[in-house]
């Protein structure tokens, strides 16, 4: 297809179990455009609002990517994984009918505001030249320092155990997986990231996304 001179911004809905890069890929195929890349990665087992950029909207990308994120998803405690999601399977199980929904809230509160976050050591961050989910798959130690960021609101949606479902609102940079390891230690009984999806880019929703699904060989421009 033929890109606007000003280029093309997509909403998108990235599907749990592809790749933000197999979202790009799958556009680069069927819209047959070169120049497209996307602003701010999703893990596979996260589904939500991707931005997609084409053309001299490419330039955006840093733009996109700096915007305040929003995110809905479920914490499960009594366990941890090493990748702090469902990657990896649920180990060093811990008593956990005790925690009751007031002390988890304090718990959440604590988080609130800008924080020191270690990223996770199954994530696209590079060690020496290498993904350092790369040398975590091959059981390499990772060393990932901690990095700032801004958590403006974290809060329970519903309580349920061993299941927590949240909704949370933070900076460029925040790993949620990391939150859900953190919140685990804060609970002393460990938790794992059970589910996730992405709701908002700055004023961007995804209530006004496409499905990566609706997209065909050769759709023209004015589909879209």
């Amino acid at each position: 297809m033929e890109i606007p001179a000003e280029g093309l911004m997509l909403l998108l809905n990235k599907p749990i179990g592809w790749t933000s890069f197999d979202v790009v890929r799958k556009l680069r195929y069927t819209l047959k455009i070169k120049k497209i890349g996307h602003a701010g990665t999703l893990d596979p087992l996260a589904s939500g609002l991707l931005i997609v950029c084409a053309g001299k909207m490419t330039k955006q990308i840093d733009a996109f990517m700096g915007m305040e994120k929003e995110y809905t998803g479920t914490l499960t405690i009594g366990h941890t994984t090493p990748s702090y999601d469902l990657e990896t399977q649920p180990e060093n199980g811990k008593e956990y009918h005790h925690i009751t929904k007031d002390f988890t809230n304090d718990v959440f509160k604590k988080f609130v505001g800008e924080i020191e976050q270690i990223p996770p050591a199954h994530s696209a961050i590079k060690v020496n030249g290498k993904r350092a989910y790369e040398l975590a798959r091959k059981g390499e130690e990772v060393d990932l320092k901690k990095r700032k960021i801004t958590i403006t609101s974290f809060e329970i949606t519903k309580f349920d155990l061993p299941l927590i479902d949240f909704k949370v609102v933070c900076s460029k940079g925040t790993y949620i997986r990391s939150l859900a390891r953190d919140v685990g230690e804060a609970l002393g009984t460990g938790a794992y990231l059970s589910a996730l999806c992405r709701t908002r880019i700055g004023n961007f929703l995804l209530e006004n996304a496409k499905e990566i699904t609706s997209f065909k060989k050769d759709e023209t421009q004015e589909t879209l």
